[in-house]
């Protein structure tokens, strides 16, 4: 089959590689459509992280964020998974650690990441082999665009709920309008919140208006109930301790190239909630379900939908087209 590897910095193509068989308790799918994040772009770039600690290395076959359909099974594994319509969980813990058996998997110490960590190959290619138990089925409703779009959503759905806390309301302001800020957003205005988006671009606060947002360069100047931290910027958790209210909430789930500070004493005195998330998993099958419902509708973020031939050149920064943030793949195209 044909597959995106990454073979070096910089160094990246399609190639073919084996047919995947799945082992036991496994199963193959063939990929409709996959996304390409953030992370994706540090391995092609050879600055992530994970390379420098050997949680990873090269040769690497990435993609996370993905949606197909089951084309056979393995050992233990039901026949009439075939022809079913799923996305797959990125974090695949161990399964016998006490993380594991508490519910917090995407935790484990030990565990792989589907495309990121561990040796678990990715889905830019046109099959992938993931645990049967790392499935989430996709019901009519939600297209093979949106289906792609269940895993970013899944981190910027549990953004969104730690961020409007146990009152469930409130005045939000998001920080970086890109793919997981603007799902954060969506699923806060579902939910009844006022949002206020914080971008640096003209171009990403123009088409955060587009989709209904208030959206500027700055914050609003009157104190805010929540803050999320969308973004690679190692200042802004400062700010927005700054900027949230006492007995507000700080959310983080962007990730910066060194560490953020701030001053615990101000966190303390203001009584205010940190939380940092990490992972889609526990917020995968809700967000299947509002966008089955047609709460949130995560396809207008979708710029264009390229083949596995055109990833080096969207790496490289040459993206097509489009005024959304999001770059889905098609593994099918020529």
């Amino acid at each position: 089959m044909r597959a995106f590897v990454i073979h070096g910095p910089g160094d990246a193509g399609v190639a073919e590689v084996p047919d995947p068989v799945a082992g036991l308790g496994e199963v193959v799918v063939a990929v409709e459509r996959a996304g390409v994040c953030g992370t994706d772009v540090e391995f092609f770039t050879g600055e992530m992280h994970y390379l420098g600690d050997g949680q990873a290395r090269y040769p690497m076959r990435i993609g996370h964020e993905w949606c197909g359909t089951v084309v056979a099974t393995g050992e233990g594994v039901h026949p009439l998974w075939v022809g079913r319509r799923v996305v797959g969980d990125t974090m695949l813990g161990c399964g016998h650690c006490r993380r594991c058996h508490s519910g917090h998997q995407h935790v484990c110490a030990t565990r792989q990441e589907v495309g990121i960590r561990g040796g678990r190959a990715g889905a830019l290619a046109e099959k992938i082999v993931v645990p049967v138990t790392s499935l989430h089925e996709l019901p009519p409703e939600v297209d093979t665009t949106a289906g792609a779009l269940v895993e970013p959503g899944g981190n910027a759905l549990r953004a969104a709920r730690a961020a409007l806390g146990e009152k469930g309301e409130g005045r939000v302001v998001v920080y970086g309008p890109g793919t997981i800020g603007l799902l954060t957003a969506m699923f806060l205005r579902a939910a009844g919140a006022e949002v206020h988006l914080v971008g640096v671009t003209p171009e990403s606060i123009t088409f955060a208006r587009e989709l209904g947002f208030a959206a500027e360069a700055a914050p609003p100047s009157s104190p805010v109930d929540a803050v999320v931290d969308a973004t690679s910027d190692p200042a802004v958790p400062a700010g927005a301790l700054e900027l949230v209210e006492p007995a507000g909430r700080l959310v983080c789930i962007g990730l910066a190239g060194e560490p953020s500070r701030i001053d615990s004493r101000q966190l303390a005195l203001k009584d205010v909630t940190a939380v940092g998330i990490l992972s889609a998993s526990p917020g995968l099958e809700a967000a299947i379900d509002h966008y089955a419902a047609g709460d949130v509708d995560p396809r207008p973020i979708v710029a264009a939908t390229v083949g596995l031939a055109d990833l080096a050149d969207v790496f490289a920064g040459r993206r097509p087209p489009g005024t959304g943030p999001k770059i889905l793949v098609d593994p099918t195209v020529p």
